[in-house]
């Protein structure tokens, strides 16, 4: 697929679908397909109800969003004024890598043990929601920023090296980085909306969903713990 992707990407010169493609392709690179992966665990813990999973989904996406477009309209504004954005490259890429692993660390010890803590002023629950406001919808939101501010060499390269320049010099260049945050968010969006209108009919060869879920949850939350701990790892290697 990546070699398709790629060969679709130097045969054509059309901005918008230029970014949707360095999206996907990003989307399936390492770094960011393990966060990927990380989301669609999260978010797949309401298995149970349709509207949540997909909800999720579309927050996740929003984060992401949110973050790409942002940080996309400060870079290209800088580069049409003629400044150098590497400083401000290097200090995102740099601290994104950072905090990403430690925070996901935090998240997986506290949906493992969070049921053990009294926190009443979030009102947190580890087999509930994240102590970050706003319920799971709003943490998918906020994990969906996290993940996209975390930038591997690969995301770095195509975010920075081909697709701000290229958004710096197109007319309507603040929608590429919009363009692009889509396209890298989709696989999440894509298996959310499968779990929300496809896997229900699977769970009733499930005899006990109450009781998959509670293992699954442990299972979800190891998983961010794991990857969080790769993260770290990596970033001080």
């Amino acid at each position: 697929m990546t070699e398709y992707l790629n060969m679709w990407l130097d045969s054509t010169n059309i901005p918008v679908l230029t970014a949707f493609i360095l999206g996907l392709l990003t989307a399936i690179s390492p770094c960011p397909l393990a966060t990927n992966i990380t989301a669609v665990g999260y978010i797949s813990k309401d298995i149970d109800s349709r509207r949540k999973v997909f909800l999720q989904g579309l927050m996740y996406t929003l984060g992401r969003a949110f973050a790409y477009t942002a940080l996309g309209a400060v870079l290209i504004y800088i580069i049409r004024k003629g400044a150098d954005t590497f400083e401000l490259q290097q200090f995102i890429s740099e601290w994104g890598e950072l905090i990403l692993g430690p925070s996901l660390v935090l998240i997986g010890l506290f949906m493992l043990f969070g049921h053990l803590v009294h926190l009443p002023k979030f009102g947190f629950s580890g087999t509930s929601h994240l102590p970050l406001g706003g319920g799971r919808e709003g943490t998918s939101l906020l994990l969906g920023i996290l993940f996209a501010m975390a930038f591997c060499p690969t995301s770095g390269l195509f975010f920075f090296g081909m697709l701000i320049p290229m958004s710096a010099e197109a007319t309507a260049g603040y929608l590429l980085p919009l363009v692009f945050a889509l396209a890298t968010s989709l696989p999440v969006l894509l298996v959310s909306w499968f779990i929300a209108f496809s896997i229900q009919n699977l769970s009733r060869f499930i005899g006990n969903l109450q009781a998959f879920q509670k293992w699954f949850n442990c299972i979800v939350a190891t998983l961010f713990f794991a990857v969080g701990i790769y993260y770290t790892i990596t970033t001080l290697l």
